[in-house]
């Protein structure tokens, strides 16, 4: 097996450990909406897992991005990735703001949007 082989079936394997992740957070969020029966904190408190797993997921993402980074030759690819990682800043900051307002919510408050 190449050293190419190799880097590429690892950054695989980190991708699919973020995506396990993500499907855990999801799990996690129906467990706490089923357990509040759908109360507006067990809402919140899904939101938050969802969050939560996605921002870890985000930092799986990225390292195997990084780990790509191994094989690039080309100007293409190089934009590529500095696309990838920018794009992640971007949802990250949204859904750290996202997670900062939901936690600043009051107990009893709606899950709706104001």
């Amino acid at each position: 097996m190449t050293l190419d082989g190799l880097i590429g079936g690892a950054a695989a394997l980190i991708q699919f450990g973020g995506s396990l992740v993500i499907a855990f957070a999801g799990l996690r969020a129906l467990a706490l909406l089923a357990a509040g029966r759908g109360a507006p904190g067990a809402v919140v408190r899904g939101r938050l897992a969802v969050a939560d797993g996605v921002l870890s997921a985000l930092g799986f993402e990225t390292a195997a991005a990084l780990l790509k980074t191994i094989e690039l030759r080309s100007w293409t690819a190089i934009g590529l990735l500095a696309a990838v990682l920018t794009l992640r800043t971007f949802v990250k900051r949204a859904l750290l703001f996202e997670e900062a307002r939901l936690r600043a919510r009051p107990r009893g408050a709606s899950s709706s949007p104001a």
